[in-house]
């Protein structure tokens, strides 16, 4: 049986993050990814364009089918778009017996929101505690703590604003900085400097929610959270630098980039080129 992971987020009708982002990753990295869908967007390449909150009963009710039948070796939460939500998942994540990588997704790649103001509280109160890694990028840090990072010294500060919210450890994602691209992974006494190449391309559609799935299935395996990080890190680099044109707008990254380009030996003329 492979490594069994599970994802708690919302739907990307576009298939670039999300849930359909999640379980990509998850399969590329050897693992057996399951679901729960926490809210369906409409959504493509230029935006979000409505979102659909699932009932807190149905939440639930995915979750225990899954967990109490078949079990999970670690689990990500992304996008959970109300305080009833988030409360709901915390609860269901604090009482399994497995790593949580909390991405706490606040905006999309266009800007659009994806969680309500008044569930900012549920996500520093009650989601933060129950996660083994929280992966914020640089405007979930200001949208969660005020912190305002703008330059690789501000990463240490920002770590410190999450990890007060009881988090294990806190990955800070410096990608919106100049320059390379550096995080930072910290449990406030080990610090982990991740740095890696910026690639020249546009199409980075699901990034956050690759990366986030990335650790989640790492864990499953085994893997220290250094170890799982440093791994996904260089997963999601090569899954960045292979990112593609899709629809009028940004494109997704490639999630099976190591699995070889079986699209690119299609005819250009063939349905669906």
């Amino acid at each position: 049986m492979p490594p069994r992971v599970l994802t708690v987020a919302g739907s990307d009708s576009g298939g670039g993050a999300g849930i359909q982002a999640d379980l990509k990753t998850m399969l590329a990295l050897g693992t057996h990814g399951m679901s729960v869908v926490t809210a369906v967007t409409a959504q493509n390449s230029l935006g979000v364009q409505g979102v659909w909150e699932l009932p807190v009963e149905a939440v639930r009710a995915q979750y225990r089918s899954v967990v109490d039948d078949i079990g999970v070796r670690a689990v990500k939460t992304g996008m959970l778009s109300s305080a009833e939500l988030v409360e709901v998942v915390a609860e269901l994540i604090a009482g399994t017996d497995a790593p949580v990588v909390v991405d706490p997704v606040g905006v999309s790649k266009h800007g659009d929101p994806l969680l309500a103001a008044s569930a900012l509280d549920s996500v520093r109160t009650r989601l933060l505690p129950a996660a083994t890694v929280a992966t914020p990028n640089l405007d979930e840090v200001a949208q969660l703590t005020g912190v305002r990072v703008e330059s690789e010294r501000d990463l240490r500060r920002a770590a410190a604003a999450v990890l007060a919210y009881g988090p294990r450890w806190v990955l800070i994602k410096g990608g919106h900085l100049p320059g390379d691209a550096v995080d930072l992974l910290t449990d406030g006494s080990q610090e982990h400097w991740l740095r890696a190449p910026r690639h020249d391309n546009r199409h980075t559609h699901g990034t956050g929610c690759t990366l986030a799935s990335a650790i989640a299935a790492q864990l499953a395996k085994g893997r220290t959270v250094p170890e799982a990080v440093a791994a996904a890190k260089e997963y999601v680099t090569g899954a960045i630098a292979a990112g593609f044109a899709l629809g009028g707008g940004i494109g997704p990254v490639d999630h099976g980039w190591r699995l070889g380009r079986a699209r690119d030996l299609t005819p250009p003329d063939a349905p669906g080129a």
